[in-house]
């Protein structure tokens, strides 16, 4: 982008505080006007420029709009509005911006972690959708034995506790403290010693560079801050030539999900998965819809596969 365009851009003093919001963080129209306390159609107006200037992106999920910063800004662009979202920060409106959108982020994972700390124990009770029989059959036929797995977003790690009979090490991550621990009970009952539970956001995971042969996202990434840095991690984590495996929802609309299961992602279509994963670097990328729920709201269920 043009560096006077920019300047432009951020000259507004809403818009700069928009942007500095969303260099970090996905955020939804509600959510920028509870952070900032401003009305809806301000806001929008001045996202409307943003992202006519290519400076931020928007999707919508469901009936929400969602927007963050262009993610595939030329490098002089993102030095570019660092800089000038630095210079802001110490000022006295963007620290009261900051504190609020730390209060939404922290009722957004209280929210997250509720929902799952009150299951940790019955999991398997509950209706969880696109968790089915026939789902995990495919999932399991794209296993290999032998090798070292990194379960993302495991919960009670359901999954691993059946590849740990074969596999050669299989670590869980879970950002819920209860499903950890729930988890390790299970698997020293079971006498697993090759299976470990770490807590741990699956968008920062607590994992070593090229360790593992083997990355699973069974009905995880719908719950992910920022599915595509998840899958980024997955990346880092692989070694050379490793596999990821992605089982999630496919895109609907049924938006009590969000409230029922915490969900934070209305699925994804298949075109979406395959794009995050041929951007993030993946190779041989399928993606193929496996099943489908036959009570309502028809949940569907999408299976995605790559290599390092």
């Amino acid at each position: 982008m043009d560096t006077v365009d920019t300047l432009k851009l951020l000259s507004d003093p809403t818009r700069l505080r928009l942007i500095r919001l969303l260099v970090n963080e996905e955020l939804s129209v509600a959510e920028l006007q509870e952070v900032l306390n401003m009305g809806q159609s301000r806001i929008s107006s001045h996202l409307g420029i943003l992202r006519q200037g290519n400076l931020v992106e928007d999707r919508r999920d469901g009936k929400k709009s969602y927007y963050h910063l262009n993610r595939f800004l030329d490098s002089e662009t993102k030095a570019l509005v660092k800089v000038v979202c630095v210079s802001f920060d110490k000022q006295e409106q963007a620290q009261r911006d900051t504190e609020n959108l730390r209060r939404i982020l922290d009722q957004r994972q209280e929210l997250s972690e509720k929902f799952f700390n009150s299951v940790a124990e019955n999991l398997g009770k509950y209706h969880c959708p696109g968790r089915s029989w026939e789902a995990l059959g495919h999932f399991l036929l794209k296993l290999t034995p032998s090798i070292t797995i990194a379960d993302l977003g495991a919960g009670e790690g359901i999954i691993s506790q059946l590849l740990a009979r074969h596999a050669q090490m299989v670590y869980c991550i879970d950002n819920s403290k209860k499903m950890v621990e729930v988890g390790s009970t299970l698997a020293k009952k079971n006498g697993f010693t090759n299976l470990c539970y770490k807590l741990g956001e699956i968008e920062h995971l607590p994992l070593e560079d090229g360790s593992f042969d083997l990355a699973l996202l069974s009905q995880a990434l719908h719950h992910a801050r920022v599915p595509v840095e998840a899958l980024q991690e997955a990346y880092r984590i692989l070694k050379p030539g490793g596999q990821i495996i992605v089982l999630d929802l496919l895109e609907h609309q049924f938006e009590k999900a969000r409230e029922l299961y915490a969900d934070r992602w209305l699925g994804f279509s298949k075109n979406q998965l395959y794009r995050w994963l041929k951007e993030v670097g993946f190779e041989q990328v399928e993606v193929s819809m496996v099943a489908k729920e036959s009570e309502e709201p028809f949940f569907e269920t999408v299976l995605a596969s790559a290599r390092k």
